[in-house]
């Protein structure tokens, strides 16, 4: 068992050894405790490259639901290392750093997000992956960016429905689809910053590239975009089209796996508001390091951990969201 003494801010802080091979030692570890590293495309380009598998929320989901590992490591934020062990409550899922949550679940809490489906019954209540284990409890079908329009447009045009909780994706497939959806105002910090302004500047300089948009962007930023979807949607699109250049309006994270599907073509991250800043990443994402990665296989900390009652009616909306996106 790891000593207290390094259980400092939710994670491991001892030391690497000196000299160690992190790579070869991580890879050595995963095989002797059939472990498996799963990491979002968000996440620092080195713990990609020594990930198992990488994708966006709705693939690691499906990957989780189906891995025969007996521990399972999830580089990215809390609540996929929570949607991991709702899926497979007999592994044990870690997470390199507890301090890696998500700006966006943190804007629902559950008790206020309680209080708001009471205030509203009747409603079938949509919940966006990027929530707490307690929110999906609250829900009836959980997706993610990749799948929401899909399993919009499947419910009967008359029914009422609660999306949460960003206010942006909701907006975005209420115009898309006519509907009235009552929203949640939630955000993602990471979205939430991209600028039109130096968007518009940066496609003046290059103007054959296509804007790449995720849906939790802003609406006026969507609005300019050559292709809105989700991260797995949009690295899709980007091995496909004929453009050399694209500028990217995702945490940069993405332009990783971009450059290396496609190194002859060149992918420029979109700005955020901030002009001291070319790109816009997610300090929660970027806390998942090599390093910690190594500590958390050797001393198999931390772990998440979801009560057996939240578990229980968590699961039924993700397994009716794969169910309706297979």
């Amino acid at each position: 068992m790891v000593d207290n003494k390094w259980k400092e801010a939710g994670y491991v802080t001892e030391p690497v050894p000196a000299g160690t091979d992190l790579k070869a030692e991580i890879r050595r570890m995963c095989k002797e405790k059939n472990a498996i590293i799963m990491a979002h495309y968000y996440t620092d380009g080195a713990v990609q490259d020594i990930a198992d598998f990488v994708g966006d929320s709705l693939a690691l989901a499906r990957q989780a639901a189906r891995t025969e590992a007996d521990i399972i490591v999830m580089c990215g934020v809390h609540f996929m290392g929570e949607t991991n062990k709702i899926l497979c409550p007999d592994k044990k899922v870690l997470v390199p750093d507890l301090n890696a949550t998500c700006s966006l679940a943190e804007s629902c809490p559950a008790k206020e997000f309680g209080d708001f489906v009471k205030a509203h019954p009747g409603h079938t209540v949509i919940s966006y992956v990027n929530t707490t284990a307690a929110i999906k409890a609250l829900t009836d079908i959980v997706v993610t960016s990749g799948n929401a329009m899909q399993i919009v447009n499947a419910l009967p045009k008359e029914e009422k429905i609660i999306f949460g909780p960003d206010r942006n994706l909701g907006s975005y497939i209420n115009a898309v689809t006519g509907r009235q959806m009552v929203l949640w105002d939630g955000a993602c910090h990471v979205h939430e910053k991209f600028s039109l302004e130096r968007i518009l500047q940066l496609k003046a300089q290059h103007p054959d590239a296509k804007i790449l948009v995720h849906p939790e962007c802003k609406g006026p930023v969507v609005k300019v975009a050559d292709k809105v979807g989700s991260t797995a949607a949009l690295l899709k699109f980007s091995q496909e089209d004929d453009a050399k250049e694209f500028i990217v309006a995702t945490e940069s994270g993405i332009l990783h796996k971009m450059q290396q599907a496609c190194p002859e073509k060149t992918f420029l991250p979109a700005p955020p508001d901030d002009s001291t800043c070319a790109c816009n990443e997610c300090n929660f994402m970027k806390l998942i390091t090599m390093e910690k990665l190594y500590n958390c296989l050797r001393y198999e900390w931390p772990e998440i951990e979801v009560s057996p009652e939240v578990a229980e009616r968590a699961v039924r909306p993700i397994n009716r969201m794969l169910e309706m996106s297979k």
